[in-house]
């Protein structure tokens, strides 16, 4: 039977106090909204729809290609919100999921399960429903002898009904053609002067309908967001599980607890993740890696057997035998081919280093092209920038850049060739040339007496 998805994401999240739509806030690296996305299309649904309202540029922005969506212009409720897109579902026959776009915890397998579940028991529609200690603020699920009579929200529902521990996650799946016809018989007769979505529940159930309930194994999935303190929450849940995973998969995390690693990084085997690193974005990390305590890598690749110790990685590529660090700094578009080795306190930035080229301390390279085993002295500096415009600099393979030296590009040095130490290279530097670009010394004897700092003992 053919599937759908309504994806309710239009609200402001007046609790979370911020211009960002509260769906595009993020846990573990990836918004809200995508989390939720994730979770559905595990069920391949043949066509996805997201209500937007608050914040709709910015949300329809983050959007795949392949989501529809609709833009709820007033927020008249969850009823008013599904009632929209009925143009392009009403007719169809098949089986909508209706789920709030800051379900961030929900996991796709609930989502299969859910669905297997609804056809299985051939229901008119089924509520994801979870078991709490302190339901206040949800929706309550009200039974007759085991059987789903209505929900009740909040603010109407009597003391009798606030003592259910039952609650509605906000989470459906109904008879498509069934929903759209119940929809058009909500009324706003409750105390929000709404739609409410969950008053579809007891239409269909006057009308003779089946209506049942799947009630969560982890009520963690259940959790929706709607203030700064359930993103807190969220956040700490979903990490939790991502490091979690990792460790089943033969990653080494010394303390999971101060590692942070978002929702989409890739991490191999036998790799061993020292305490207070963040690894964030679409890294990729190979196996047998060693990162070292107080790291951060950002969107970038990392081979495997690389190392990178108390340093910054930014959408760079490390390849395998490569290390970095300590107190290094990758910006973006560096590629460290294999073997390279960066030391402490050096800094590339869109350059190339070819295999086994050293740089060992105190060294800024940056739009560079450099060869294979060209070694750097302390202190050298790839001078890019004029104030206007960025100049590239190419060293070739062999090369010795002596310490403190000062390529001002655009400069070619080639293979084989050497700076000495302390020099100001401004011309090219042919293959197997030695350059000298100082000033000669001078040596003035005695003058040191004359000078006012001048003390004998």
């Amino acid at each position: 039977m053919n599937k759908y998805a309504i994806i309710l994401a239009a609200g402001k999240g007046t609790r979370m106090k911020s211009e960002l739509p509260k769906v595009l806030h993020k846990v573990a690296g990836k918004t809200m909204l995508a989390h939720v996305l994730s979770a559905t299309n595990a069920v391949n649904p043949e066509k996805t729809i997201t209500i937007i309202g608050h914040g709709a540029n910015e949300v329809l922005a983050t959007l795949p290609k392949n989501v529809a969506y609709v833009r709820q212009e007033e927020q008249l409720g969850t009823g008013h919100a599904v009632k929209i897109a009925e143009n392009l579902l009403k007719n169809l026959h098949g089986q909508t999921l209706v789920i709030a776009g800051d379900m961030t915890l929900i996991r796709p397998e609930t989502v299969v399960a859910l669905f297997e579940y609804h056809a299985q028991e051939k229901n008119a529609v089924t509520i994801l429903t979870a078991i709490v200690a302190q339901p206040t603020g949800y929706g309550r699920v009200i039974r007759e002898n085991g059987q789903v009579m209505k929900i009740v929200e909040e603010k109407d529902a009597n003391d009798l009904e606030k003592a259910v521990q039952e609650i509605n996650t906000a989470t459906y799946i109904f008879d498509n053609r069934l929903l759209f016809d119940a929809v058009a018989d909500l009324t706003t007769d409750n105390a929000q002067g709404e739609y409410y979505l969950t008053d579809v529940i007891e239409i269909l159930k006057n009308d003779g309908k089946k209506v049942g309930a799947f009630v969560l194994d982890d009520n963690d999935e259940g959790l929706g967001v709607n203030s700064r303190v359930d993103l807190s929450v969220a956040e700490k849940i979903m990490r939790k599980r991502i490091n979690t995973q990792h460790m089943v998969n033969g990653v080494t995390l010394i303390d999971p607890e101060t590692t942070y690693i978002d929702a989409e990084v890739t991490i191999g085997a036998d790799t061993t993740i020292e305490p207070n690193v963040v690894i964030t974005g679409q890294t990729v990390i190979g196996r047998a890696v060693n990162i070292t305590a107080g790291s951060r890598i950002d969107n970038s690749h990392l081979h495997h057997q690389t190392e990178v110790r108390n340093s910054t990685v930014e959408d760079s590529v490390i390849e395998a035998g490569a290390n970095v660090g300590p107190y290094a700094h990758l910006r973006p578009n560096t590629i460290l081919h294999e073997n390279v080795h960066v030391g402490n306190f050096v800094e590339v930035k869109a350059s190339s280093l070819g295999s086994g080229t050293k740089a060992g301390h105190l060294t800024y390279i940056g739009n560079a092209t450099v060869g294979e085993h060209v070694n750097f002295g302390a202190g050298t500096i790839t001078v890019n920038y004029d104030g206007k415009n960025k100049f590239n600099t190419e060293i070739d393979d062999y090369a010795f850049v002596g310490s403190n030296s000062t390529l001002i590009a655009p400069l070619a040095i080639g293979r084989n060739a050497i700076t000495t130490a302390g020099s100001v290279i401004t011309n090219e530097v042919h293959d197997d040339d030695m350059a000298f670009g100082r000033a000669r010394q001078v040596n003035k004897t005695g003058r040191a007496r004359t000078m006012p700092s001048y003390h004998e003992d």
